[in-house]
């Protein structure tokens, strides 16, 4: 793994997830950069432990390393600090566009799919926080729930009937701003405690979602849950 604050983090969560036993989605996992705009996103994708091919429950976490962050974390390295050493932590994007630090762009997307009927919205809130658990100083907020209905032209299904499957999604979002602590190689562990921290609970949430009484189809491989 390269020596990166960027990389730093992404296995600070790769660590807590198997650490929760979690299942990642190895063919949903991409490292990309947008040769056009210069940002680099890592995305990936985990599970509960035994769900089968298709897993009722996931979570789909992108982080996302802007151009502006690469020129801010150069300065850090060249100048020797940033102004003020400020620790590190997530911010809900309040103020994101006057702080000079580098920050690493966060998006929590945890999805339930394979349900056979519509599910209540009420249901699914009851589990869902409006934010997530403390990491550093701030949290991620939720953002939106989206519910989605599946007609599969195969089948024969149009609009004016049943779905074949439904599914439902709800987003987290938030910048994790770096400080001097998060950023110095070797010399804190804020990162892991950080990341750590936001890796366990995304494993909560999963377990909460997949505890839910709701009606699946069958999976890929031949397994149905109820």
């Amino acid at each position: 793994m390269l020596d990166h604050v960027f990389t730093d983090a992404i296995s600070a969560l790769q660590e807590a997830f198997e650490g929760a036993f979690l299942e990642r989605q190895a063919f949903e996992e991409r490292f990309q950069s947008d040769i056009l705009a210069g940002g680099i996103t890592w995305e990936t994708t985990y599970g509960l432990p035994g769900e089968g091919l298709v897993p009722r429950v996931v979570a789909h976490l992108t982080m996302e390393w802007s151009t502006f962050s690469q020129s801010s974390y150069r300065h850090w390295l060249l100048d020797d600090g940033l102004d003020g050493g400020l620790d590190g932590g997530l911010d809900g994007g309040l103020g994101a566009a006057t702080d000079v630090r580098p920050s690493i762009g966060l998006e929590v997307s945890f999805r339930i799919q394979r349900l056979s009927t519509q599910p209540g919205l009420d249901t699914v809130r009851s589990v869902l926080p409006v934010e997530s658990a403390a990491v550093g100083s701030g949290t991620l907020e939720r953002a939106g729930i989206t519910l989605e209905a599946l007609f599969d032209e195969n089948t024969g299904s149009s609009a004016s009937e049943q779905p074949d499957e439904w599914a439902i999604e709800a987003s987290y979002e938030g910048l994790y701003l770096l400080g001097d602590d998060t950023l110095a190689d070797g010399a804190s562990t804020s990162l892991d405690d950080h990341f750590g921290a936001l890796g366990g609970w995304i494993a909560t949430i999963l377990v909460r979602l997949g505890d839910l009484k709701l009606e699946y189809l069958a999976s890929d491989d031949g397994e149905g849950t109820t």
